[in-house]
């Protein structure tokens, strides 16, 4: 038996796009995540972008695609960022640590996506 699966084609216009004037407010946005029901903590990606360095992460799936954004100056030096879940604060790190109130996101570096960012 050979299992196959279908590729579908998103539309464009199912994918809402937000770009944030901070990577402070984006980051609120893993904290929600990670407290609701599901407990998912979406994945933050890098890529260099039209000469920018773009972090993003993605939610939604079914129904539509929502993709926030922020352009920053400069490549993220570190791999992780820990980000306190009561504070919101943040900051960039070399390794996962051990503070329970925090969370340890890695930031993974892609190549190449067939996201068109505004």
């Amino acid at each position: 038996m050979t299992w196959r699966t279908k590729q579908y084609d998103m539309p464009e216009n199912e994918i809402v796009y937000l770009k944030y004037q901070n990577l402070e407010d984006m980051l609120k946005v893993i904290i929600y995540s990670a407290q609701s029901m599901l407990g998912v903590v979406p994945m933050l990606y890098h890529i260099n972008h039209n000469d920018k360095h773009v972090l993003f992460i993605q939610t939604g799936a079914i129904g539509g695609v929502t993709v926030h954004y922020v352009i920053q100056n400069e490549k993220p030096a570190k791999k992780f960022i820990q980000l306190r879940r009561l504070s919101g604060e943040y900051s960039f790190i070399d390794s996962i640590g051990t503070d329970a109130q925090s969370l340890y996101v890695p930031i993974l570096q892609l190549e190449k996506s067939t996201l068109s960012f505004p």
